[in-house]
């Protein structure tokens, strides 16, 4: 489905979806009244002449609060289907990443480009670098998307990890195995591993990053001394309600395994889930509803305290990778410098924008935009730039509403080693460490 009455369509899709609310929730769905059995998983015969499928995103030994799978109740089981075959991977790359060197320099990009015309979501993905190892589970992935027609006639899966949508130009519908969900800008999607989906666009053009983390499934974090309430409240996250199809025509299925894509064109669409429980579910979550934790009297809090989901490492508190928020939010703190400050950090950061500005970088032409986005590998220092901390150390210290801006930052326990297509790119910033040029002596003994 392609061109404006496409995306019309997809927009009246869109604004009918309903939702099961929560994040990790036993979510329990029928599009058809009678398709759910009741009482057990896998009866002799499942209703409506379904097939009973299970899901498994966790061993089956995890424990149970770890533990991800979901039951299906399909119209075809998804063993019915011919051999998978190689295809070209496009612009997608994977760990380990060993065409490029790890860099300690600290890099910047520019927005992609505009794709050419025809380009879907998964043709339109580029990686920029990643780190771990696909085949060991560990690790993760930094992409970035443009398109500018729906996926037609083809299904996506990712065998290798989860994908962690951030879109930051055009609405995306999102149409998946267990039911469709809607994802604009200043929202995430999160597709777990091997869930089947396909993307059709809201907009003319749509353009945003993607984390495809090979690791322990994204959760919420630990609150610890904050209490029971704060930051991504659980109730904002949005499962989708079953929905299918019932399709017999050729369907394109394309498989993420090891880092390879592989196609396999099925005679039906696979999309055809009828019914399902479980918790191996995707999920939409509005940044903006993000309850912004800080501090009311002095200085600058640590940026963990914004993270929204962590992927959790076999070491307490160092995560595979952290997805973490900088959204609308107050600054109060007394003489204080109130921009993030000049740091070393052991973790690497990706940092992009969805809208409007970062308060420690400047924005414009060769700065920080929405698109855009810089990396900092472990223990290069980073910090506002000149301009930023010129403006700080001057300001008056009154109350300051930060509304202008929604960025983010995928923060991993390993350097992140750009893709070679990321290393030489036309819109790769050559001039980025100038932003801290001019940063003048002040000590006077």
């Amino acid at each position: 489905m392609g061109g404006t009455s496409g995306i019309e369509q997809a927009r009246k899709t869109a604004e009918a979806l309903a939702h099961s609310p929560g994040f990790g929730n036993e979510h329990s769905s029928e599009a058809v009244p009678g398709a759910l059995p009741h009482g057990r998983n896998s009866p002799q015969r499942a209703p409506l002449g379904l097939y009973a499928e299970q899901l498994s995103g966790s061993a089956f030994t995890e424990p149970r609060a770890h533990n991800r799978r979901s039951w299906l109740y399909r119209i075809r089981p998804s063993a019915a289907h011919p051999p998978f075959v190689r295809i070209d991977n496009g612009a997608v790359r994977t760990a380990p990443f060993a065409e490029s060197v790890p860099d300690p320099n600290r890099l910047r990009w520019d927005p992609l480009p505009d794709p050419a015309p025809g380009t879907d979501f998964l043709a339109g993905m580029w990686t920029l670098g990643g780190n771990g190892d696909v085949a060991q589970r560990t690790g993760m992935a930094v992409h970035l998307y443009h398109a500018n027609t729906a996926m037609t006639d083809r299904v996506f899966s990712d065998s290798d990890g989860e994908l962690l949508i951030v879109p930051e130009r055009g609405g995306l519908l999102i149409r998946t195995e267990l039911g469709l969900l809607r994802a604009d800008p200043g929202h995430i999607a999160l597709i777990p591993r091997g869930v089947r989906f396909r993307v059709e666009l809201l907009d003319d053009s749509a353009r945003g990053y993607v984390c495809e983390n090979y690791g322990q499934p994204f959760t919420l974090p630990d609150l610890g001394p904050i209490g029971a309430n704060g930051l991504a409240n659980a109730r904002d996250f949005l499962a989708p309600v079953a929905a299918y199809e019932d399709e017999d025509r050729p369907v394109q299925v394309i498989n993420k395994f090891c880092g390879n894509l592989w196609s396999a064109t099925y005679d039906h669409s696979p999309l055809d889930v009828v019914a399902w429980h479980g918790n191996h579910t995707p999920y939409v979550y509005d940044l903006h509803r993000f309850n912004v934790i800080g501090s009311i009297s002095y200085d600058h809090p640590d940026p963990s305290i914004f993270t929204v989901l962590t992927s959790p490492s076999d070491t307490p508190g160092l995560a595979g990778v952290d997805f973490v928020v900088f959204a609308p939010r107050w600054l109060v703190g007394e003489d204080t410098f109130r921009p993030p400050y000049f740091h070393r950090n052991v973790m690497s950061e990706y940092m992009g924008l969805i809208e409007g500005a970062y308060d420690a970088k400047t924005a414009g032409k060769g700065g920080f935009v929405p698109g855009g986005g810089s990396l900092h590998n472990m223990m290069s220092a980073h910090g506002p730039d000149r301009e930023t901390f010129d403006r700080a150390s001057a300001a008056e210290l009154k109350p300051q509403k930060i509304d202008d801006g929604l960025a983010f930052m995928f923060e991993t326990r390993w350097p992140v080693t750009a893709t070679g297509q990321a290393a030489t790119a036309d819109h790769l910033q050559r001039g980025y460490d100038d932003v801290w040029q001019g940063l003048e002596r002040n000590f006077r003994p």
